[in-house]
């Protein structure tokens, strides 16, 4: 009997405790970096609570509190270039939750975890593809600042209609099938070989210019020099050359001095 009463004395008073814990308590905390939903009996509220201490009802209201501070969120994607190339590329997203609409976010998707498996992943996976059959593959290297952007602009406006604000998308690496790579490299090894090529033959050219302009030149300097050159000209030449003797003729029958006028005529 003694026993009994005293477990119902035990029973009293840890339900009376539990009262009085709930009662005691009609508070939540919203950490900084949150935004609190209120429900009542389960139902999402207008209300969003901010930072700080609120005062609710307990047992009628429940607080689920959610992040809006800046996220990341990777992934990597395959598309189709519009030559038809397989694409690979992985993205980074930095994202928030809109602050003022917390309570539609959560009531109509859930968490963040939600968030990501439900809203980020398809949105990027289907944007990437949308945007990268716009450009072949050589384009999706030279205009990787336009590619970017317009990612950027169609998942922003996208990802609106979710609740969901869109910091920055980064393609932090975009590469293609092996095939593609050897290619382009094949592409540029003959590159490189025609403009060693190119550059050979102009060589080549200029150097066969040069000795044609210098044939010109001497047949110019021959040229003229038989138009100036007169017997007189040379008849003077000789005379500033001459030391003032007459050579020696050696021949049949007695050695003889050159005449001076053969003289002329012989450096002629």
């Amino acid at each position: 009997m003694k026993k009994s009463k005293a477990f119902n004395s035990a029973g009293k008073l840890t339900a009376l405790l539990c009262l009085i814990t709930i009662f005691l308590t009609p508070f939540v905390i919203v950490n900084a970096g949150e935004r609190g939903v209120l429900m009542e009996f389960g139902k999402v509220q207008e209300t969003t609570l901010g930072e700080g201490i609120h005062v609710v009802i307990p047992i009628v209201n429940t607080v689920k509190t959610l992040s809006v501070r800046v996220q990341k969120q990777d992934i990597s994607a395959e598309a189709s270039s519009k030559d038809l190339q397989d694409i690979f590329a992985d993205v980074a997203l930095n994202w928030h939750i809109v602050p003022e609409e917390v309570n539609r976010l959560f009531q109509q998707i859930g968490d963040e975890k939600n968030v990501v498996v439900r809203i980020l992943n398809p949105a990027i996976e289907e944007v990437l593809k949308a945007v990268i059959a716009k450009y072949t593959a050589e384009e999706l290297i030279t205009k990787r600042g336009k590619v970017k952007t317009e990612v950027d602009d169609v998942l922003t406006a996208r990802l609106a209609n979710y609740h969901v604000a869109v910091d920055d998308v980064s393609l932090v690496h975009v590469h293609f099938s092996q095939k593609f790579d050897e290619a382009v490299e094949a592409k540029q090894i003959a590159e490189q070989e025609a403009k060693k090529a190119e550059f050979v033959a102009l060589k080549a050219s200029k150097e066969a210019e040069a000795k044609v302009n210098l044939a010109k030149g001497q047949a110019e300097v021959h040229k003229l020099l038989n138009e100036t050159l007169t017997p007189e000209i040379l008849q003077n030449r000789a005379l500033d050359k001459w030391d003032g003797k007459l050579p020696l003729i050696l021949g049949e029958g007695k050695p003889r001095l050159l005449n001076i006028s053969e003289f002329f005529k012989a450096y002629q």
